[in-house]
Protein backbone atom coordinates (compact mmCIF):
# COMPACT_ATOMS: atom_id res chain seq x y z
CA UNK A 1 0.00 0.00 0.00
CA UNK A 2 1.47 3.36 -1.03
CA UNK A 3 1.86 6.10 1.64
CA UNK A 4 -1.07 8.22 0.40
CA UNK A 5 -3.44 5.26 0.37
CA UNK A 6 -2.23 4.18 3.81
CA UNK A 7 -2.81 7.68 5.16
CA UNK A 8 -6.32 7.81 3.67
CA UNK A 9 -7.10 4.37 5.10
CA UNK A 10 -5.86 5.45 8.54
CA UNK A 11 -8.14 8.48 8.45
CA UNK A 12 -11.16 6.32 7.67
CA UNK A 13 -10.54 4.14 10.75
CA UNK A 14 -9.97 7.09 13.11
CA UNK A 15 -12.46 8.68 15.51
CA UNK A 16 -13.29 12.35 14.96
CA UNK A 17 -13.52 12.92 18.72
CA UNK A 18 -10.20 11.54 19.98
CA UNK A 19 -8.38 11.65 16.57
CA UNK A 20 -7.10 8.12 17.25
CA UNK A 21 -7.84 4.71 15.82
CA UNK A 22 -11.32 3.51 16.79
CA UNK A 23 -11.90 1.70 20.08
CA UNK A 24 -15.00 -0.51 19.81
CA UNK A 25 -16.43 1.55 16.91
CA UNK A 26 -20.17 2.21 16.80
CA UNK A 27 -22.17 3.78 13.97
CA UNK A 28 -25.02 6.20 14.68
CA UNK A 29 -28.31 6.50 12.80
CA UNK A 30 -26.88 9.38 10.77
CA UNK A 31 -24.02 7.14 9.52
CA UNK A 32 -21.16 8.72 11.51
CA UNK A 33 -18.92 6.41 13.50
CA UNK A 34 -17.09 7.03 16.77
CA UNK A 35 -15.32 5.16 19.54
CA UNK A 36 -17.81 3.75 22.00
CA UNK A 37 -15.81 5.15 24.97
CA UNK A 38 -15.69 8.60 23.33
CA UNK A 39 -19.47 8.60 22.93
CA UNK A 40 -19.91 7.40 26.52
CA UNK A 41 -17.89 10.35 27.80
CA UNK A 42 -19.54 12.76 25.35
CA UNK A 43 -23.06 11.68 26.35
CA UNK A 44 -22.32 11.15 30.04
CA UNK A 45 -24.36 14.13 31.26
CA UNK A 46 -26.59 14.45 28.18
CA UNK A 47 -30.35 14.09 28.47
CA UNK A 48 -32.29 12.33 25.71
CA UNK A 49 -32.26 12.70 22.85
CA UNK A 50 -28.48 12.66 22.55
CA UNK A 51 -26.89 14.20 19.45
CA UNK A 52 -24.23 13.11 17.02
CA UNK A 53 -20.95 14.90 17.90
CA UNK A 54 -20.35 15.37 14.16
CA UNK A 55 -23.56 16.55 12.48
CA UNK A 56 -25.55 17.28 15.70
CA UNK A 57 -28.39 15.11 14.48
CA UNK A 58 -30.59 13.51 17.19
CA UNK A 59 -29.71 9.96 18.27
CA UNK A 60 -32.63 8.09 19.79
CA UNK A 61 -30.75 4.83 20.30
CA UNK A 62 -28.26 4.66 23.18
CA UNK A 63 -27.61 0.91 23.31
CA UNK A 64 -25.45 0.76 20.17
CA UNK A 65 -23.85 -2.39 18.78
CA UNK A 66 -20.19 -2.56 17.79
CA UNK A 67 -19.61 -2.14 14.06
CA UNK A 68 -17.78 -5.45 13.52
CA UNK A 69 -16.68 -4.61 9.94
CA UNK A 70 -15.10 -1.36 11.06
CA UNK A 71 -13.53 -3.10 14.04
CA UNK A 72 -11.91 -5.66 11.69
CA UNK A 73 -10.51 -2.85 9.51
CA UNK A 74 -9.08 -1.19 12.61
CA UNK A 75 -7.35 -4.45 13.57
CA UNK A 76 -5.83 -4.67 10.07
CA UNK A 77 -4.54 -1.08 10.36
CA UNK A 78 -2.99 -1.81 13.76
CA UNK A 79 -1.26 -4.96 12.55
CA UNK A 80 0.16 -3.12 9.55
CA UNK A 81 1.43 -0.33 11.79
CA UNK A 82 2.99 -2.82 14.21
CA UNK A 83 4.78 -4.69 11.39
CA UNK A 84 6.29 -1.46 10.09
CA UNK A 85 7.35 -0.62 13.64
CA UNK A 86 9.01 -4.01 14.22
CA UNK A 87 10.84 -3.93 10.86
CA UNK A 88 13.05 -1.05 12.04
CA UNK A 89 16.66 -1.71 13.08
CA UNK A 90 15.82 -0.88 16.69
CA UNK A 91 13.82 -4.10 16.95
CA UNK A 92 16.31 -6.43 15.23
CA UNK A 93 17.88 -9.02 17.52
CA UNK A 94 21.54 -8.09 18.04
CA UNK A 95 22.51 -11.74 18.61
CA UNK A 96 20.69 -13.51 15.76
CA UNK A 97 19.99 -10.65 13.35
CA UNK A 98 16.29 -11.61 13.23
CA UNK A 99 13.17 -9.46 13.65
CA UNK A 100 11.71 -9.63 17.13
CA UNK A 101 8.31 -11.25 16.64
CA UNK A 102 7.66 -13.01 19.98
CA UNK A 103 6.55 -11.67 23.36
CA UNK A 104 7.71 -13.36 26.58
CA UNK A 105 4.93 -13.12 29.17
CA UNK A 106 7.27 -13.87 32.10
CA UNK A 107 9.95 -11.26 31.38
CA UNK A 108 7.57 -9.05 29.35
CA UNK A 109 10.29 -8.78 26.73
CA UNK A 110 10.36 -8.85 22.91
CA UNK A 111 12.32 -11.77 21.46
CA UNK A 112 13.22 -13.19 18.10
CA UNK A 113 12.23 -16.79 17.47
CA UNK A 114 15.75 -18.07 18.18
CA UNK A 115 15.89 -16.25 21.52
CA UNK A 116 12.49 -17.61 22.51
CA UNK A 117 13.87 -21.15 22.10
CA UNK A 118 17.03 -20.46 24.09
CA UNK A 119 17.66 -22.07 27.47
CA UNK A 120 16.93 -18.79 29.23
CA UNK A 121 13.40 -18.45 27.79
CA UNK A 122 12.45 -21.97 26.67
CA UNK A 123 10.28 -22.67 29.75
CA UNK A 124 8.43 -19.35 29.48
CA UNK A 125 5.14 -18.77 27.73
CA UNK A 126 5.48 -16.90 24.41
CA UNK A 127 3.03 -15.48 21.91
CA UNK A 128 3.41 -13.63 18.60
CA UNK A 129 3.57 -9.92 19.36
CA UNK A 130 0.62 -9.10 17.09
CA UNK A 131 -1.66 -11.58 18.84
CA UNK A 132 -0.43 -10.63 22.31
CA UNK A 133 -1.13 -6.94 21.65
CA UNK A 134 -4.67 -7.58 20.38
CA UNK A 135 -5.43 -9.90 23.31
CA UNK A 136 -4.24 -7.23 25.73
CA UNK A 137 -6.50 -4.72 24.03
CA UNK A 138 -9.42 -7.09 24.58
CA UNK A 139 -8.51 -7.26 28.27
CA UNK A 140 -8.36 -3.45 28.44
CA UNK A 141 -11.70 -3.24 26.62
CA UNK A 142 -13.33 -5.48 29.24
CA UNK A 143 -11.81 -3.37 32.01
CA UNK A 144 -13.15 -0.25 30.36
CA UNK A 145 -16.59 -1.82 30.30
CA UNK A 146 -16.29 -2.68 34.00
CA UNK A 147 -15.15 0.86 34.85
CA UNK A 148 -18.01 2.35 32.84
CA UNK A 149 -20.57 0.13 34.59
CA UNK A 150 -19.17 1.27 37.95
CA UNK A 151 -19.29 4.86 36.73
CA UNK A 152 -22.97 4.51 35.82
CA UNK A 153 -23.75 2.78 39.11
CA UNK A 154 -21.95 5.49 41.07
CA UNK A 155 -23.74 8.20 39.07
CA UNK A 156 -27.10 6.59 39.77
CA UNK A 157 -26.25 6.38 43.47
CA UNK A 158 -25.15 10.01 43.42
CA UNK A 159 -28.43 11.14 41.85
CA UNK A 160 -30.38 9.08 44.36
CA UNK A 161 -28.31 10.56 47.18
CA UNK A 162 -29.09 14.10 46.05
CA UNK A 163 -32.78 13.25 45.78
CA UNK A 164 -32.66 11.58 49.20
CA UNK A 165 -31.01 14.62 50.81
CA UNK A 166 -33.90 16.81 49.65
CA UNK A 167 -36.43 14.21 50.78
CA UNK A 168 -34.71 13.88 54.15
CA UNK A 169 -34.86 17.62 54.83
CA UNK A 170 -38.59 17.68 53.97
CA UNK A 171 -39.28 14.49 55.92
CA UNK A 172 -37.67 15.68 59.17
CA UNK A 173 -39.69 18.89 59.00
CA UNK A 174 -42.91 16.99 58.27
CA UNK A 175 -42.24 14.51 61.06
CA UNK A 176 -41.51 17.30 63.53
CA UNK A 177 -44.78 19.07 62.62
CA UNK A 178 -46.56 15.73 62.86
CA UNK A 179 -45.21 15.19 66.36
CA UNK A 180 -46.25 18.69 67.45
CA UNK A 181 -49.81 17.86 66.37
CA UNK A 182 -49.66 14.68 68.46
CA UNK A 183 -48.56 16.58 71.58
CA UNK A 184 -51.47 18.96 71.21
CA UNK A 185 -54.02 16.33 70.18
CA UNK A 186 -53.25 14.02 73.13
CA UNK A 187 -52.38 16.89 75.49
CA UNK A 188 -49.03 15.30 76.30
CA UNK A 189 -46.81 17.25 78.65
CA UNK A 190 -46.27 20.98 78.59
CA UNK A 191 -44.92 23.38 75.98
CA UNK A 192 -41.32 23.01 77.22
CA UNK A 193 -41.41 19.22 76.76
CA UNK A 194 -42.77 19.69 73.26
CA UNK A 195 -39.97 22.16 72.49
CA UNK A 196 -37.28 19.78 73.80
CA UNK A 197 -38.70 16.89 71.77
CA UNK A 198 -38.75 19.05 68.64
CA UNK A 199 -35.13 20.13 69.21
CA UNK A 200 -34.00 16.51 69.58
CA UNK A 201 -35.58 15.73 66.21
CA UNK A 202 -33.87 18.73 64.60
CA UNK A 203 -30.47 17.75 66.02
CA UNK A 204 -30.77 14.16 64.85
CA UNK A 205 -31.95 15.32 61.44
CA UNK A 206 -28.91 17.57 61.09
CA UNK A 207 -26.51 14.81 62.16
CA UNK A 208 -27.90 12.43 59.55
CA UNK A 209 -27.86 15.21 56.93
CA UNK A 210 -24.12 15.68 57.53
CA UNK A 211 -23.58 11.94 57.02
CA UNK A 212 -25.60 11.99 53.80
CA UNK A 213 -23.59 14.92 52.44
CA UNK A 214 -20.33 13.23 53.43
CA UNK A 215 -21.37 10.15 51.45
CA UNK A 216 -22.31 12.44 48.53
CA UNK A 217 -18.78 13.89 48.63
CA UNK A 218 -17.30 10.38 48.55
CA UNK A 219 -19.41 9.57 45.48
CA UNK A 220 -18.25 12.75 43.73
CA UNK A 221 -14.62 11.81 44.45
CA UNK A 222 -15.21 8.29 43.12
CA UNK A 223 -16.83 9.75 40.00
CA UNK A 224 -13.67 11.77 39.37
CA UNK A 225 -11.41 8.73 39.98
CA UNK A 226 -13.44 6.51 37.65
CA UNK A 227 -13.41 9.10 34.86
CA UNK A 228 -9.62 9.49 35.11
CA UNK A 229 -9.21 5.70 35.12
CA UNK A 230 -11.46 5.36 32.08
CA UNK A 231 -9.44 7.94 30.16
CA UNK A 232 -6.19 6.26 31.22
CA UNK A 233 -7.44 2.92 29.90
CA UNK A 234 -8.37 4.61 26.60
CA UNK A 235 -4.87 6.05 26.30
CA UNK A 236 -3.27 2.70 27.12
CA UNK A 237 -5.47 0.96 24.53
CA UNK A 238 -4.23 3.37 21.86
CA UNK A 239 -0.53 2.84 22.55
CA UNK A 240 1.60 1.10 19.90
CA UNK A 241 1.67 -2.67 20.39
CA UNK A 242 5.20 -2.82 21.86
CA UNK A 243 4.61 -0.01 24.37
CA UNK A 244 1.20 -1.44 25.22
CA UNK A 245 2.61 -4.86 26.13
CA UNK A 246 5.29 -3.40 28.36
CA UNK A 247 3.09 -0.90 30.23
CA UNK A 248 -0.30 -2.59 30.52
CA UNK A 249 0.23 -4.46 33.80
CA UNK A 250 0.63 -1.30 35.86
CA UNK A 251 -2.47 0.24 34.31
CA UNK A 252 -4.59 -2.86 34.99
CA UNK A 253 -3.39 -3.03 38.61
CA UNK A 254 -4.32 0.62 39.07
CA UNK A 255 -7.72 -0.10 37.55
CA UNK A 256 -8.41 -2.94 39.97
CA UNK A 257 -7.64 -0.70 42.93
CA UNK A 258 -10.08 1.95 41.68
CA UNK A 259 -12.83 -0.64 41.12
CA UNK A 260 -12.30 -2.26 44.52
CA UNK A 261 -14.30 0.26 46.54
CA UNK A 262 -17.51 2.00 45.52
CA UNK A 263 -19.30 4.19 48.10
CA UNK A 264 -22.64 2.56 48.86
CA UNK A 265 -25.87 4.47 49.36
CA UNK A 266 -26.64 5.41 52.96
CA UNK A 267 -30.21 4.90 54.08
CA UNK A 268 -31.15 7.65 56.55
CA UNK A 269 -33.00 6.69 59.68
CA UNK A 270 -34.63 8.91 62.27
CA UNK A 271 -34.44 7.45 65.78
CA UNK A 272 -37.42 9.37 67.09
CA UNK A 273 -37.08 10.16 70.81
CA UNK A 274 -39.70 8.50 73.05
CA UNK A 275 -42.71 10.45 74.23
CA UNK A 276 -43.16 9.82 77.98
CA UNK A 277 -46.59 8.53 78.94
CA UNK A 278 -47.64 8.12 75.30
CA UNK A 279 -48.64 4.44 75.23
CA UNK A 280 -50.44 4.70 78.59
CA UNK A 281 -52.50 7.57 77.23
CA UNK A 282 -53.34 5.68 74.02
CA UNK A 283 -54.29 2.50 75.89
CA UNK A 284 -57.07 4.39 77.63
CA UNK A 285 -58.91 3.91 74.31
CA UNK A 286 -58.08 0.20 74.01
CA UNK A 287 -60.38 -2.06 71.99
CA UNK A 288 -60.11 -5.75 71.25
CA UNK A 289 -60.08 -6.31 67.49
CA UNK A 290 -61.57 -9.52 66.11
CA UNK A 291 -60.38 -10.31 62.59
CA UNK A 292 -62.27 -12.43 60.12
CA UNK A 293 -60.74 -15.61 58.75
CA UNK A 294 -57.64 -14.91 56.71
CA UNK A 295 -58.11 -14.82 52.97
CA UNK A 296 -55.42 -15.76 50.46
CA UNK A 297 -53.95 -14.39 47.26
CA UNK A 298 -57.22 -14.27 45.32
CA UNK A 299 -58.92 -11.87 47.69
CA UNK A 300 -59.38 -8.31 46.43
CA UNK A 301 -57.84 -6.92 49.58
CA UNK A 302 -54.54 -8.63 48.90
CA UNK A 303 -54.17 -6.60 45.71
CA UNK A 304 -53.25 -3.58 47.83
CA UNK A 305 -50.13 -5.38 48.89
CA UNK A 306 -49.27 -6.60 45.40
CA UNK A 307 -49.83 -3.25 43.69
CA UNK A 308 -47.51 -1.47 46.07
CA UNK A 309 -44.74 -3.96 45.41
CA UNK A 310 -44.66 -5.48 48.88
CA UNK A 311 -44.60 -9.05 47.70
CA UNK A 312 -42.20 -10.22 45.01
CA UNK A 313 -44.56 -12.83 43.65
CA UNK A 314 -48.29 -13.36 43.56
CA UNK A 315 -47.53 -16.92 44.65
CA UNK A 316 -45.90 -15.74 47.88
CA UNK A 317 -47.66 -17.19 50.95
CA UNK A 318 -49.62 -14.47 52.74
CA UNK A 319 -53.02 -13.63 54.08
CA UNK A 320 -55.21 -10.54 54.42
CA UNK A 321 -57.80 -10.23 57.19
CA UNK A 322 -60.40 -7.54 57.92
CA UNK A 323 -61.66 -6.57 61.36
CA UNK A 324 -65.18 -7.64 62.24
CA UNK A 325 -65.90 -4.24 63.84
CA UNK A 326 -66.88 -1.17 61.85
CA UNK A 327 -65.99 2.12 63.53
CA UNK A 328 -67.99 5.28 62.85
CA UNK A 329 -67.09 7.55 65.78
CA UNK A 330 -65.01 7.91 68.94
CA UNK A 331 -61.38 7.04 69.72
CA UNK A 332 -60.05 3.50 69.40
CA UNK A 333 -56.62 1.98 69.90
CA UNK A 334 -55.27 -1.51 69.25
CA UNK A 335 -51.90 -3.22 68.80
CA UNK A 336 -50.73 -5.88 66.35
CA UNK A 337 -47.58 -8.01 66.60
CA UNK A 338 -45.36 -7.89 63.50
CA UNK A 339 -42.34 -9.82 64.76
CA UNK A 340 -43.00 -13.04 62.84
CA UNK A 341 -43.25 -11.62 59.32
CA UNK A 342 -40.97 -9.75 56.95
CA UNK A 343 -43.77 -8.17 54.90
CA UNK A 344 -46.89 -6.72 56.46
CA UNK A 345 -49.56 -4.05 56.17
CA UNK A 346 -51.94 -2.76 58.81
CA UNK A 347 -54.36 0.11 59.30
CA UNK A 348 -57.96 0.86 58.34
CA UNK A 349 -59.98 0.94 55.12
CA UNK A 350 -63.34 2.46 54.26
CA UNK A 351 -66.01 -0.13 54.97
CA UNK A 352 -67.81 0.43 51.67
CA UNK A 353 -64.75 -0.54 49.59
CA UNK A 354 -64.42 -4.01 51.11
CA UNK A 355 -64.80 -6.55 48.32
CA UNK A 356 -63.59 -4.15 45.64
CA UNK A 357 -60.09 -3.50 44.40
CA UNK A 358 -58.54 -1.56 47.27
CA UNK A 359 -55.57 -0.48 45.17
CA UNK A 360 -57.90 1.80 43.18
CA UNK A 361 -59.38 3.46 46.27
CA UNK A 362 -58.02 6.48 48.11
CA UNK A 363 -59.93 5.54 51.27
CA UNK A 364 -57.20 3.18 52.45
CA UNK A 365 -54.96 4.21 55.37
CA UNK A 366 -52.20 1.66 55.76
CA UNK A 367 -48.71 1.38 57.16
CA UNK A 368 -46.68 -1.09 55.06
CA UNK A 369 -43.36 -2.77 55.73
CA UNK A 370 -41.24 -4.48 53.05
CA UNK A 371 -38.02 -6.36 53.69
CA UNK A 372 -35.65 -7.65 51.00
CA UNK A 373 -32.47 -9.27 52.29
CA UNK A 374 -31.09 -6.78 54.83
CA UNK A 375 -32.91 -3.74 53.42
CA UNK A 376 -36.36 -2.62 54.41
CA UNK A 377 -38.85 0.05 53.41
CA UNK A 378 -41.60 1.55 55.54
CA UNK A 379 -44.32 3.60 53.88
CA UNK A 380 -47.93 4.75 54.14
CA UNK A 381 -50.58 4.78 51.42
CA UNK A 382 -52.57 7.47 49.67
CA UNK A 383 -50.56 9.43 49.09
CA UNK A 384 -47.70 6.96 48.95
CA UNK A 385 -45.01 8.24 51.32
CA UNK A 386 -41.70 6.61 52.33
CA UNK A 387 -40.73 6.88 55.98
CA UNK A 388 -37.27 7.03 57.49
CA UNK A 389 -38.01 6.18 61.10
CA UNK A 390 -36.47 3.03 62.58
CA UNK A 391 -38.43 -0.14 61.92
CA UNK A 392 -40.87 -1.16 64.65
CA UNK A 393 -40.22 -4.41 66.53
CA UNK A 394 -42.82 -6.29 68.48
CA UNK A 395 -46.10 -4.39 68.57
CA UNK A 396 -47.36 -1.64 66.27
CA UNK A 397 -50.14 0.51 67.70
CA UNK A 398 -53.03 1.88 65.62
CA UNK A 399 -54.94 4.87 66.98
CA UNK A 400 -58.18 5.76 65.25
CA UNK A 401 -59.39 9.24 66.25
CA UNK A 402 -62.73 10.24 64.73
CA UNK A 403 -62.75 13.48 66.76
CA UNK A 404 -59.89 14.70 64.56
CA UNK A 405 -60.67 12.51 61.55
CA UNK A 406 -57.25 10.86 61.65
CA UNK A 407 -55.45 7.56 62.12
CA UNK A 408 -51.90 7.20 63.46
CA UNK A 409 -49.32 4.44 63.86
CA UNK A 410 -47.03 3.96 66.85
CA UNK A 411 -43.85 2.11 67.71
CA UNK A 412 -44.98 0.60 71.01
CA UNK A 413 -41.56 -0.62 72.17
CA UNK A 414 -40.03 2.83 71.59
CA UNK A 415 -43.10 4.81 72.71
CA UNK A 416 -42.65 6.86 69.54
CA UNK A 417 -44.73 8.08 66.64
CA UNK A 418 -44.33 6.38 63.25
CA UNK A 419 -46.82 8.55 61.33
CA UNK A 420 -50.14 10.34 61.70
CA UNK A 421 -52.50 11.07 58.84
CA UNK A 422 -53.55 14.76 58.79
CA UNK A 423 -56.64 15.95 60.62
CA UNK A 424 -59.76 15.51 58.50
CA UNK A 425 -58.39 12.60 56.46
CA UNK A 426 -61.37 10.35 57.23
CA UNK A 427 -65.04 11.07 57.92
CA UNK A 428 -66.63 7.73 57.09
CA UNK A 429 -67.02 4.22 58.58
CA UNK A 430 -63.78 2.20 58.53
CA UNK A 431 -62.76 -1.35 59.25
CA UNK A 432 -59.33 -2.57 60.51
CA UNK A 433 -57.08 -4.47 58.10
CA UNK A 434 -54.04 -6.65 58.66
CA UNK A 435 -52.07 -8.37 55.90
CA UNK A 436 -49.02 -10.53 56.44
CA UNK A 437 -46.44 -11.67 53.91
CA UNK A 438 -43.59 -14.15 54.08
CA UNK A 439 -42.77 -15.25 57.66
CA UNK A 440 -39.26 -14.51 58.91
CA UNK A 441 -37.12 -17.66 58.90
Amino acid sequence: MDPDTAQAFQKEVSCAICINTFIEPVTLECGHSFCRPCLCLCWEETQTPARCPGCRGPCQQRNLKTNVVLKSLVAIARRASLRRFLSSEEYMCGTHGETKQMFCEVDRALLCRSCSQSQEHRAHKHRPIERAAEEQREVISKQMHAVWEKTQENQHNLQEKRRLINQWICYVNLYRDNTKDVFRMLQLGVQEEERQHSQLLINEGRTMLLQLRERETQMLQKKHQLRIMYQELMETYQKPGVELLQDVELTLESCESVLFFLPLPLRPELSAPPIPGLIERLRQHWVEIAFNEAVGNQDHGSSVIHNHGVLNSEDSPHFTAFGCQVFISGKHYWEISVDDCSTWALGVVRDSVIGSNLSESEDVFLLLFVKENTLYTLFTTFPLLSHYVEKPLGQVGVFLDFDHGSVSFWNVAKSALIWRYPTGSLRFPVRPLFSRGIPVS
